[in-house]
């Protein structure tokens, strides 16, 4: 069994605080990174993560491509997040490349590379923060704690996302309805693509946007993948599509 972790935010957070800034005056300041701060910064946090979930045999670290397939389907996909990456960023995943077996996949996201690993491969344990991950069947260690997800649980978080959006990524969901309101529409309706497009319809808004909100809300998996052609296949959910989501499907602690 194999920890699959989120690397990207763990090496970001490591190269961030190894920067420096030299200030010439005359409006010439100079950014400047310590290599071996940040190596050691990231190693660090990769050696607690394998002590703290020490029952598993190895490491795979995914990053994020440079490209994304979901600005083809909203070009304001995370354009709030037009920061580059801090210095020295990809020299420390080339010398973590040494140590650990290193996934990035043209096109995706580290956490759908990892969706599509866990369902392909089962019985790993996803490393991630994102709560975008509990759509992925598993287990889910979210830096403070481990959740064991089926498949039914991680189907109806897909459906809470698409209608609450993430703001966080750049695109909203339905107005005036956040995690908690769509947890209780989807209680009331069941979880349903009907529910989905009905509280979209409510609001002037069209089954061709809630469409794009759930494209852009569900993290890949093996079905979600062409691995001859290389790329996603997107999510198509027929009218009737539903979610049996009750008493004995759960997302809970371990």
């Amino acid at each position: 069994m194999k920890i699959l972790c989120d690397a990207d935010f763990i090496v970001y957070k490591a190269c961030a605080a190894a920067e420096s800034e030299v200030d010439f005056g005359d409006d010439i300041i100079l950014v400047t990174s310590n290599f071996s701060d940040a190596y050691r910064a990231a190693k660090r946090e990769l050696t607690k993560l394998e002590n703290k979930l020490g029952t598993f045999s190895s490491m795979i670290l995914f990053f994020s491509d440079s490209t994304n397939f979901r600005k083809k389907i909203l070009p304001e996909y995370k354009g709030h997040r037009n920061r580059k990456k801090p210095c020295g960023y990809k020299r420390v995943i080339n010398a973590l490349r040494k140590e650990y077996k290193v996934i990035c996949k043209p096109g995706l996201e580290a956490d759908d590379a990892m969706g599509i690993y866990a369902t392909k491969y089962p019985g790993n344990i996803i490393a991630s923060p994102d709560k975008d991950m509990r759509q992925i069947p598993g287990q889910l260690y979210n830096f403070d704690e481990v959740f064991t997800i089926d498949k039914e649980a991680g189907a109806a978080w897909h459906l809470i996302q698409s209608i609450s959006g993430d703001q966080t990524d750049g695109y909203g969901g339905v107005p005036g309805i956040g995690v908690k309101r769509a947890e209780a529409l989807f209680k009331e309706k069941g979880y349903t693509w009907k529910a989905v497009v009905e509280a979209f319809k409510e609001k002037d808004l069209t089954e061709e946007d809630a469409l794009v909100n759930a494209r852009l809300a569900r993290i890949l998996t093996a079905d979600d993948y062409d691995f001859e052609r290389k790329e996603p296949k997107l999510w198509s959910p027929s009218s009737s599509y539903r979610v049996n989501y009750g008493t004995g499907s759960k997302a809970k602690a371990a």
